[in-house]
């Protein structure tokens, strides 16, 4: 299953990523073991989902196990990382970004709680 606050999702896409969207955004980083960018940016997503108090939700899927779900998603380079929000990809990037860069970024398109 992977560290707490992550999941490895296998079949369980639909339920784990597009119905849980509509509770709280899913952040889901497709990565490889073999990717030096992967390597990086993987933990920090892991600290900033801890800190995040369950503000958002991370979800990893190693593209070589789920080939059809990076497809799908139109992953052409990894690390790939896409924001669903209610079922449909909300904001996207792609590489390894800078810690503070990547807060940015999550500051920018995950909604603040009401």
């Amino acid at each position: 299953m992977g560290r707490p606050g992550q999941l490895d999702v296998s079949d369980r896409f639909q339920t784990d990523v597009l119905d849980k969207s509509h509770e709280k955004p899913v952040l889901v980083d497709f990565w490889a073991p073999w990717c030096g960018p992967c390597r990086v940016l993987g933990p920090t997503l892991e600290r900033l989902a801890k800190e995040s108090q369950g503000r958002w939700r991370l979800v990893k899927v190693n593209s070589d196990h789920h080939p059809d779900l990076a497809r799908r998603y139109g992953v052409r380079g990894i690390p790939a990382v896409k924001l669903f929000v209610d079922g449909t990809v909300e904001a996207e990037f792609t590489g390894a970004i800078p810690e503070p860069a990547l807060r940015r970024w999550l500051d920018e398109h995950v909604p603040t709680p009401s």
